[in-house]
């Protein structure tokens, strides 16, 4: 059995691997099914002769009942393929003693080879370690981008409120996943697949509770900024209201829905186990739908932009045109979250090695790089700290700097 350290509970981290199995607990699960089958064929193959050899399960594979000197053959159980493509066949003969040893052995006519279990622990350790890495420093840096915009009075503005809402997902997210290893792989004796506390429950329902206010504030900010190109619309403080109750207010009532199904119709393991469940559609399909939104607004915003940089249409005579076009598309994908759509079409079990390293190691550097692209490299918020340090220059030695230069950086909001 494999004993690789649970990251699949992290998969809620994963938007496009939601439903999703670590492919630890999918061996354990598939084996489990097969044992029931095996055990409920032996229990119909009693009242048969007790001539010959009997039907029995060898924790891997079901062998059925067999006179003596017959030879059986099995294909290679399926749960391999979780791990390599196993398309050969395992035998045994049926003796006056009993079964014989399978011929060829499981690893060999199988495929499986022994370093399988330390070449996986291996990878999830570097996984793990890489995501740890990158929420630590999002973490730290989307703290201090919060601080800036919450202690200068110029930057308090209905966008940088909403800037601030975006950046305190983040840190949620990234402290929803320091919380969940604490609390599910403090120790390694722990069956990740089966562990059923309040505690691991917990965990995980406010790691889905950070992930989906992280996909309803992406949402917030691509209706904001429609709404300042499509009209003048002047957001009142009623209306920052409304985007709150739409960023925190609608995943609450998305996860206690799904709270309540879990308690009344799958209270299993973690609650980390959403494979076939239609109740999972209550956390799944609003985030779904919300990144098919902000693709939508996305293309939208970009259409229009084309428009702006030139009022004649696609008619770009001139380089930089080009470039303002280039520079503000490539800004509005992370904070859209418009490189969801690609993993979305993705099924769920398409390359899950790749897929993980991708989902969570760039994943966790998202956070940073909204921070650095929205806040520390923004011209208002580098003049505003600029003006602060000459401030205090003057109080404190009596020197009047030269006035700060503007930064290139130049969001479209």
């Amino acid at each position: 059995m494999y004993s690789v350290r649970g990251i699949f509970l992290t998969l809620c981290l994963a938007p496009a691997a939601f439903s999703s199995l670590h492919p630890e607990c999918e061996y354990i699960f598939q084996l489990e099914k097969e044992e029931r089958h095996c055990l409920q064929y032996i229990a119909e193959q009693e009242n048969r002769s007790t001539e010959g050899c009997w039907p029995f399960w060898d924790a891997v594979t079901c062998w059925p009942h067999a006179v003596v000197g017959e030879t059986v053959h099995r294909a290679c159980p399926a749960v391999f393929s979780l791990f390599r493509n196993s398309t050969g066949s395992v035998s045994r003969n049926c003796t006056s003693g009993g079964w014989s040893r399978p011929f060829p052995p499981y690893h060999v006519a199988c495929n499986v080879d022994d370093d399988i279990p330390e070449m996986e622990e291996s990878y999830f350790a570097s996984v793990k370690l890489i995501y740890t890495i990158g929420y630590s420093i999002s973490l730290v840096v989307l703290a201090v981008a919060v601080l800036i915009l919450l202690l200068f009075r110029k930057l308090r503005c209905a966008r940088n409120f909403i800037h601030i809402q975006l950046f305190l997902t983040f840190i949620l997210k990234a402290v929803a996943v320091f919380i969940k290893d604490a609390t599910l792989f403090s120790s390694d004796d722990t069956n990740h697949c089966t562990l059923s506390t309040f505690a691991c429950k917990a965990s995980v329902v406010f790691c889905h509770y950070c992930v989906m206010a992280n996909f309803f504030w992406l949402l917030v900010e691509a209706l904001y900024l429609s709404s300042l190109l499509l009209s003048s619309f002047y957001h009142s403080r009623r209306c920052l209201w409304g985007f709150s109750l739409l960023g925190w207010g609608v995943p609450v009532l998305f996860i206690v829905l799904w709270i309540g199904s879990r308690v009344y119709f799958e209270d299993t393991e973690c609650w980390d186990i959403n494979e076939d469940s239609p109740y999972w559609w209550i956390i799944k399909g609003p985030i779904v739908v919300s990144i098919a939104v902000n693709f939508m607004l996305f293309m939208n915003i970009i259409r229009i932009l084309i428009q702006k940089l030139n009022p004649r249409l696609i008619q770009f005579n001139n380089s930089s045109q080009y470039r303002r076009l280039t520079k503000s598309t490539l800004l509005l994908i992370p904070l859209f979250g418009t490189h969801y759509m690609f993993f979305n079409f993705l099924p769920d079990y398409f390359n899950i090695n790749l897929r993980l390293c991708i989902e969570l190691c760039m994943g966790s550097f998202q956070g940073l790089l909204v921070a650095i692209l929205y806040c520390f490299l923004n011209q208002e918020v580098q003049k505003e700290v600029h003006m602060q340090w000459l401030r205090w220059q003057e109080r404190s030695y009596g020197v009047v700097s030269p006035a700060p230069k503007g930064s290139q950086m130049d969001t479209p909001f």
